[in-house]
């Protein structure tokens, strides 16, 4: 029985053995299995995480003029002086004398009215001078008889006081008749319609025969003469470009109709002061024309020749973001995160946009964000291609 224990303990042994051998290596596979399932888990962690961090190209702004070849704008020609020819009395036209597109001197006469109330007046008005003066001529005879009858004591001196003080009443009224009748006079004058100063008829609104009525209502005026030997520009500047404009500046201008011919003009006034609509500076410019060429209220294409150095910073429309709150530009700090900048647009070149403010030149500008980037965001910059070989 002792041999039979001894034959059988080397193979529970080595089953044993076997067993152990077995259960290690099970223990290395599930170990290496859970152990590679970790790894991967990792790498596909650390993916997802660079995945996540998007991916951008970085430009630098270049330089640029905020006026490129001169600013130019839309303007509107006006006479340099314009005057609406009103009535003055009240009548019937007689005769006019200039039509429209006349070329006439000061002092000219334009046209004459009929005054048939007004001449009424002054006749009126001489017969009651006349008899102011009569009244007058015999109060001062009357005080003359008084003054002498006192001298020989045969009136009271109140008496003789009050004579003259009625002489006095009737020169005053003489003098009211005569002042009264000048007047007239002068407004006769007005029946004849005369030119303010030289220039050119633009406008006749009346004919012979037409009811005049005095007064200076908008629609009633009966010529308007318009100076038309200088002209006025006006221009309309917007607020980023203000400071490319100045007073004393040169400018050329052109006409639609006449793109070919250049007029010069100089800057003479700006209204220093922005309009709440339209956000621009209203600027007056002085044109000479002797030939009359420019017609009053036509529109011109102005081009300033400033003489201003500012410079802006140029950079592709794609770097643009537009929000509710208004332009921005997306920029890289040191350590790669987002700064979005508000910037003011000072000239579209279509390719190329000028920003005139916000933005600085040693800036790392995103040149096309993605969407939904915010301030704060990493990103990863794209590494820049290199140079090929020539």
């Amino acid at each position: 029985m002792q041999a039979d224990v001894l034959r059988t303990s080397p193979r529970k042994s080595t089953w044993w053995l076997a067993g152990l051998g077995l259960a290690a290596v099970a223990g290395a596979l599930t170990f290496r299995g859970v152990h590679s399932r970790a790894d991967n888990a990792d790498r596909l962690q650390a993916r997802a995480e660079r995945l996540s961090i998007p991916t951008v190209a970085v430009i630098a702004p270049s330089a640029a003029p905020l006026t490129s070849g001169g600013l130019t704008l839309p303007g509107r020609v006006e006479a340099y002086a314009r005057a609406p020819i009103f009535a003055r009395v009240a009548g019937y036209l007689k005769q006019w004398h200039a039509d429209m597109g006349a070329t006439v001197k000061a002092g000219q006469l334009l046209a004459e009215i009929d005054t048939p109330e007004l001449d009424q007046q002054i006749r009126q008005a001489q017969a009651e001078l006349a008899s102011a003066r009569t009244n007058a001529s015999v109060s001062a005879a009357t005080a003359k008889r008084w003054q002498a009858l006192l001298a020989q004591n045969f009136v009271s001196a109140q008496a003789v006081e009050e004579k003259n003080g009625d002489l006095a009443i009737k020169q005053s009224l003489v003098n009211v008749s005569q002042a009264n009748l000048d007047r007239l006079f002068e407004t006769k004058k007005f029946a004849r319609v005369l030119a303010p100063f030289a220039g050119v008829v633009t406008a006749r609104s009346t004919d012979i025969g037409a009811l005049i009525t005095a007064g200076g209502s908008p629609g009633t005026e009966l010529f308007v003469v318009s100076d038309l030997s200088r002209a006025r520009l006006y221009v309309n500047v917007p607020q980023t470009l203000v400071g490319s404009v100045h007073q004393g500046d040169r400018a050329s201008f052109s006409q639609p109709d006449n793109p070919s011919r250049a007029y010069r003009a100089r800057v003479h006034s700006m209204a220093r002061a922005i309009g709440n609509g339209s956000g621009t500076m209203l600027v007056q410019l002085v044109a000479e024309q002797p030939d009359l060429a420019l017609m009053a209220g036509g529109f011109v294409n102005v081009t300033f020749e400033s003489t201003n150095t500012q410079t802006g910073l140029k950079l592709p429309p794609s770097a643009l973001i537009f929000e509710p709150s208004g332009v921005k530009v997306g920029t890289l700090d040191g350590s790669d995160h987002v700064v979005l900048k508000p910037v003011v647009i000072a000239r579209d070149e279509g390719s190329s946009v000028v920003i005139a403010s916000g933005l600085n030149a040693d800036d790392r500008v995103i040149e096309s964000p993605p969407d939904g980037i915010a301030n704060g965001d990493l990103v990863r910059v794209k590494p820049k291609p290199a140079p090929a070989a020539k």
